[in-house]
């Protein structure tokens, strides 16, 4: 079968995890972006195809770089490239090489490629030495575009009452999970756990998982001194784990400039479709907060786009940041959780370099399609299970030319909820999660609550006895008091 020559193509792929003891002599994310960009050239067998990139994008990092794009063109003797950066949001790769694709197909590049890194571990270990990491940022330059939207997580409304954080508002959206399930507080634990444990296993055989310690169902989910809980039912190992150093590079070209720089067949991966979507802005309006109704849209999409159906698919990842990230859109698209949901092991144990991570499952992913052929899916995720990307790979050529689909249409018709951030008075519990310190102890609870006219407000409780209730007894369907200042009595 002849191959369309504005066929996008993945030739190379690689990621690049760091371990060092001493943070002043860790590499800069600048410094394991391009060894991971090198490494995805003599993946693709063409160590000189760098030269001749068009274009290099960034996920936007917690690094001070202006424009890294720019710099690592430079290191690796780039001419003529455009950079970008994108804007902070954990969909940002996989929108990106999305993009990137139809960019490809459309003929407006013909070699680009996405890089991500991080060094938080590094970091975080220097500051609690006292000592400086290395930097090479040069912020003389000037920024580079930014790709994608800037990603606001909340209104001031909802942080005023306690919508502030990843680790507290996905533990509360698996509480209504939990409840919509039927499930037990002790059930929900133990399937948590059994969960996660078939993440652990799979970080346990990658060799750049950051946590490759075997871990069963019981060490995952039941709180000890080493596994505190932070928003409950979450454990540490229930959390994405961002302490990492760790750095990934995908390159995509034309199917013209791959045969042209003589990248083997047996390395090429091709994009097939993508698709992009937005549920509801805020958390505060989503109709259900168990459910992701443009997740599904979009997932569906970018499978009918290729004529695939859900179990046709060779591989998956799935954005697993928390466990109700990965319930959500498992249920979204009818995924059975007796398959591998993952190809890396997860933000827990394979690591999330913040935007980055869904970068390193499409490098991953790369090379597990090689050693079986077929078709797979990414999901990545942003904000509160709120923005999605999908791409789907296959290891054979398309049938027809890539695309992405845009659900927004499909999207606006959809219901919402009403959010009343003002209201005061009896309202009933729709989903909460206590919130612990560092010592295991109950600081707070979040709690969504829902008012006699059916809209959704917020509130928080600092009720020692309260706390400890709600970790052992369900309290969703309750009725509870919330005053002016957003403080719920139950």
């Amino acid at each position: 079968m002849a191959i369309d020559l504005r066929t996008p193509v993945i030739v190379g792929a690689a990621q690049v995890t760091d371990r060092i003891d001493d943070p002043r002599q860790a590499r800069t994310p600048l410094e394991l972006m391009v060894d991971a960009l090198h490494s995805a050239a003599i993946d693709a067998d063409s160590p000189g195809c760098l030269t001749g990139l068009d274009l290099i994008g960034v996920a936007g990092g917690l690094w001070r770089y202006t424009d890294p794009g720019r710099q690592v063109a430079d290191l690796v003797r780039a001419v003529d490239v455009d950079t970008l950066v994108t804007a902070w949001s954990g969909h940002s790769p996989q929108l990106l090489l999305n993009d990137l694709a139809a960019r490809i197909r459309a003929g407006e590049i013909d070699a680009a490629a996405v890089l991500g890194g991080e060094v938080n571990a590094s970091r975080r270990r220097a500051r609690r030495l006292g000592v400086d990491i290395r930097r090479d940022a040069d912020t003389d330059l000037p920024p580079a575009r930014q790709f994608g939207d800037t990603l606001v997580m909340a209104t001031s409304e909802e942080e005023a009452r306690g919508i502030d954080a990843p680790i507290s508002v996905y533990p509360l959206l698996d509480s209504a999970i939990r409840y919509d399930r039927g499930e037990s507080i002790d059930e929900h634990r133990r399937r948590l756990g059994g969960l996660w444990a078939g993440f652990n296993a799979v970080a346990v055989d990658n060799p750049h998982a950051a946590v490759r310690t075997p871990m069963t169902a019981d060490e995952i989910s039941t709180p000890s001194a080493a596994n505190r809980l932070v928003g409950a039912p979450y454990t540490v190992a229930m959390n994405a784990h961002n302490a990492v150093d760790q750095a990934s590079a995908v390159l995509v070209l034309s199917a013209e400039r791959a045969q042209a720089l003589g990248v083997p067949r047996d390395r090429w991966v091709f994009p097939l479709s993508g698709s992009v979507g937005l549920d509801t802005t805020w958390i505060s309006e989503r109709l259900d907060l168990h459910r992701a109704p443009v997740l599904k849209l979009a997932g569906e999409a970018a499978l009918a786009a290729v004529g695939l159906g859900i179990d046709d698919l060779t591989h998956l990842d799935l954005y697993s940041c928390f466990p109700s990230s990965v319930q959500i859109s498992t249920a979204e698209l009818g995924i059975s959780h007796n398959r591998p949901l993952t190809v890396t092991g997860g933000l827990t144990f394979a690591g999330g370099p913040f935007n980055n991570y869904s970068g390193q499952a499409i490098a991953a992913l790369v090379h597990h399609m090689r050693e079986r052929p077929g078709t797979g899916l990414v999901h990545a995720n942003g904000g509160y299970a709120t923005k999605h990307a999908f791409g789907i790979y296959g290891t054979e050529p398309p049938k027809q030319a890539f695309r992405i689909v845009d659900v927004r249409k499909a999207a606006a018709g959809l219901p919402t909820r009403t959010a009343d951030h003002a209201y005061v008075g009896t309202a009933t519990i729709e989903g909460y999660t206590v919130m612990h310190d560092r010592d295991n102890s109950p600081t707070h609870a979040l709690v969504a609550l829902r008012t006699p006219g059916d809209a959704r407000t917020w509130g928080t409780t600092h009720d020692p006895r309260r706390l400890a209730a709600m970790t052992v007894d369900e309290h969703i369907g309750m009725a509870a008091e919330i005053d002016p200042d957003g403080l719920v009595a139950v």
